[in-house]
C-alpha cells in the first residue's frame, strides 16, 4: 500500500522510508475547483498591529491555528472566515465586542 501525503501547496507526494518523493500529475479530470480565499490573515493581523500570540488571544483560538492559516497549511472555515471578513472592514469594533467583559446581547 502506497503512503501519500497532500501538502499545503496542493502537492501529493509519496512518503517512503522517510522522504517524500512527488507523483507525476496526473491530467486534468474536471476543471479546476476555485477555492474561496479568505482575506489574508498576516495581512489583517500587521494592519491590527497585532502578534500572532495578542491576535489568536482577541480571536479565542489557539496560536497554531493563526500560524496554520499564515502559513497556509490550513484556510479558516466558517464562521472564523466570516469573523476574518468582518475584520477586515471594521477590525476596532470586532476586538471591542469580543474583549473580556464586552457586553453580550
Amino acid at each position: 500500500m502506497r503512503r501519500l501525503r497532500l501538502k499545503a501547496d496542493g502537492r501529493i507526494v509519496e512518503l517512503r522510508d522517510g522522504q517524500e518523493f512527488p507523483l507525476a500529475p496526473l491530467a486534468p479530470i474536471a476543471a479546476p475547483v476555485v477555492v474561496a480565499r479568505s482575506p489574508a490573515v498576516r495581512d489583517l493581523r500587521r494592519r491590527a498591529r497585532l502578534t500572532q500570540q495578542q491576535f489568536a488571544a482577541r480571536l479565542g483560538v489557539p496560536v497554531e491555528t493563526i500560524r496554520n492559516w499564515e502559513q497556509g497549511k490550513r484556510m479558516p472555515r466558517g464562521p472564523a472566515r466570516a469573523l476574518l471578513a468582518v475584520i477586515a472592514h471594521a477590525p476596532e469594533t470586532v476586538f471591542a465586542a469580543l474583549a473580556p467583559g464586552a457586553v453580550a446581547l
